[in-house]
């Protein structure tokens, strides 16, 4: 399965306790499942949680109040492609039966939960697949009607031929022979357009295209209309769908003009002015074709994106005035690298956006694309590149894919060769990333050694960054906070966010170092900030490693002397689907930290099934609101009733809120009146590598 890292799975679970839910939640989310989970135990509670959006129904067979087919009755209803996986604790045959002849589509037992995980992914893989094949197909719908419109209004006459019959025509097509309408023209023999002097050579055309053999790239003959006039003519064919069926587009040309010159003026049309290339329309058609040559499976092909290093820096240093010279000999190094094939059709090159460059390698397996992916690398850094006076050695960052019958889409050809690119650019540049789906694992590996090495290098050389982002109390308070947010800094002056790298860094057991690193430079910086007389509370996210390292609270209490901060100046914050599924141990790592005074928060706040349920057992001295309830927070009233909610309940605990994520003045504005203590966001203050806001 994919990984859904932007993608919650929005879960209804029917089940008739929290507890049993919450196992359920707390294994598809320690598997890395990102889970939005409702519980229903009702009837009412199951139709309310189906009126929302939702993509998966965990049923339980033994809920008292809800039977099963009810709920597959309510689910059914709703006339939703939502798949439900019934939830047993143990295995009948009869009732095995029964459930899936209820409509569900899959059971799973729930004292197995790697049985529940699968179940769980195989039937979100099927959703997701089935909801693109929806999308793909509302795109074929919407496609074919503007293509449609896009014939009818094209100047050129166009007509769809099946079997040689006329199917579809457009309007200057009816012009040049002189009917008034398609009907008059619907299911005519295209050898009715033809001079009687070319009749038989047209027929051994037909003939020949009806074979399959394919058609010439222009036909010239003599045209007739309706009149009988006769008039020269070309014919373009293009191989074609029309409502679904196979045809051929066929477009007339009157000779009227030099053949030569229209040539000429169609290659102009087809390139790029600044670098001599094709533009992105042209190239597109190309790697179209290339894309559906692969899916039928007749061969694999390879696309290369390069994109030169640093090139806003460059543009800084030579000036916005010579970008297009700094491109057009960039492309220049591209076309001398690959002259060969270029001059023999093995390659096309073409302009792709405004700073990157693409090649479509026609014919190619991995060897040879990754070849020429690397030649194309050392020629760029072995060329000085001249504009002007300055003079300069360019780098490139190449992202490739492998086109083949496994990853025939165009969208993730480009989606591939693109993360390629960025993913070559990210550890540094002057470096080949290409995506084979035979090699998948082995350019992963690579890929992650690569980040892996990065963040030894930061943590070993303090490239590990902190910007702060003020957070606002809304009653009052004038006090200074901030949140300290992690970058890393590769020496490039581009700044990395942690999301990029703190999968790799977990798996690779690093991530008790960052908090190590983390939290000792947030301590320091309170530090300074004592010393210069400007007290300042300071929220520092901390990973799950904290909870599993005895000597870190040990670590903050040294670092707080050393520094001599209070340790109420330091909160560290912990996401609660973390500590749901870690309690004692965060139970524990709040006692500790909180015998030098520091605090503890929960971040992520909400999502759970009762997050609340989590206050009873911890208390934490503050609360931060997840984001999905915050973004557009005016116009859902859901979430508004929700925030309500969270800073009510909060404030009779003693605990305060913060609201993230803050984007408009409106959302302020219900926050203020919804109780929330303390805000943050963009629309406040953007993160600074200084901690300059004016809190008065």
């Amino acid at each position: 399965m994919s990984k859904k890292t932007d993608n919650a799975l929005r879960l209804v679970i029917v089940d008739g306790r929290v507890e049993d839910a919450e196992a359920l939640v707390s294994g598809l989310r320690n598997s890395g499942i990102a889970v939005r989970p409702v519980r229903a135990a009702t009837r009412e509670e199951l139709s309310a949680a189906l009126a929302g959006p939702a993509d998966l129904v965990l049923a339980a067979l033994n809920v008292p109040s809800l039977a099963f087919e009810e709920t597959m009755q309510l689910v059914t209803g709703t006339g939703k492609d939502l798949p439900v996986i019934a939830i047993a604790d143990r295995l009948d045959e009869n009732e095995y039966d029964a459930v899936l002849t209820a409509g569900a589509r899959a059971l799973a037992l729930r004292h197995r939960p790697q049985q529940v995980l699968s179940r769980v992914r195989n039937e979100w893989d099927d959703l997701e697949a089935r909801r693109a094949q929806r999308r793909l197909e509302a795109r074929v719908r919407e496609t074919e009607r503007r293509c449609d419109a896009l014939i009818e209004s094209s100047r050129d006459p166009i007509a769809y031929v099946h079997e040689g019959m006329h199917i579809r025509a457009n309007s200057a097509y009816l012009e040049m022979f002189g009917y008034d309408s398609f009907e008059d023209i619907e299911g005519m023999s295209l050898l009715d357009m033809v001079g009687p002097q070319c009749v038989e050579d047209f027929k051994q055309l037909l003939k020949s295209l009806a074979r399959g053999e394919p058609p010439p790239p222009r036909y010239e003959l003599e045209a007739r209309d309706l009149e009988g006039n006769a008039f020269a003519a070309s014919m373009e064919f293009t191989q074609a769908q029309y409502e679904g069926e196979a045809c051929l587009q066929v477009v007339f040309r009157r000779q009227e003009f030099d053949p030569e010159l229209a040539q000429e003026l169609e290659e102009l049309r087809q390139r790029d002015q600044v670098t001599g290339l094709l533009n992105r329309p042209t190239f597109l058609l190309s790697l179209e074709d290339a894309v559906g040559d692969a899916g039928q499976n007749n061969g694999q092909h390879g696309l290369l994106m390069i994109e030169p290093d640093h090139y806003h820096r460059l543009l800084g240093d030579i000036g916005l005035d010579s970008a297009d010279a700094l491109l057009s000999a960039i492309a220049e190094r591209l076309r001398q690298t690959l002259a060969a094939e270029l001059a023999d059709g093995r390659a096309v090159a073409a302009r792709f956006s405004e700073h990157t460059l693409a090649v479509l390698l026609r014919n190619s397996d991995y060897a040879a694309t990754a070849a020429v992916a690397e030649r194309i690398r050392e020629a760029f850094s072995a060329d000085v590149v001249s504009i002007g006076t300055r003079s300069s050695v360019i780098t490139a960052s190449i992202g490739g894919v492998q086109i083949g019958e496994k990853i025939a889409s165009v969208s993730q050809v480009l989606a591939k060769a693109a993360q390629g690119v960025e993913s070559s650019s990210d550890v540094g540049g002057n470096r080949v990333e290409i995506f084979d789906p035979a090699a998948m694992d082995r350019a992963e590996q690579e890929h992650v050694r690569a980040w892996v090495a990065r963040l030894r290098d930061a943590l070993d050389n303090n490239r590990l960054v902190l910007h702060y982002q003020p957070i606002i109390n809304l009653q009052g308070d004038t006090g200074a906070t901030y949140e300290a947010l992690m970058r890393l800094d590769p020496g490039d002056g581009q700044l990395i966010s942690p999301n990029a790298f703190l999968q790799i860094a977990e798996e690779h057991g690093l991530l008790g170092e960052i908090d190590r690193a983390v939290v000792g430079q947030a301590i320091a910086v309170l530090g300074q900030r004592i010393a210069a007389n400007r007290p300042t509370t300071l929220l520092v996210k901390v990973s799950q490693a904290a909870l599993d390292d005895p000597s870190l609270a040990d670590f903050i209490g040294q670092q707080l002397q050393a520094h001599g901060v209070p340790g109420e100046y330091l909160v560290l914050e912990l996401p609660e689907a973390k500590v749901f599924t870690h309690l004692k141990a965060t139970q524990a790592f709040a006692e500790a930290i909180g015998r030098f005074d520091s605090r503890l928060a929960l971040e992520q706040f909400g999502v759970g099934l009762d997050s609340f349920q989590l206050l009873t057992h911890l208390k934490p001295n503050m609360l931060k609101i997840d984001r999905s309830f915050i973004e557009d927070l005016p116009r859902n009233e859901d979430n508004q009733a929700k925030v309500r909610e969270i800073a009510k309940r909060a404030r009779e605990m003693g605990i305060r809120t913060i609201a993230e994520y803050v984007q408009d003045a409106a959302s302020m504005s219900i926050l203020f009146s919804s109780g929330v203590d303390y805000v943050e966001g963009h629309f406040l203050a953007m993160a600074s590598p200084v901690m300059n806001y004016d809190f008065e």
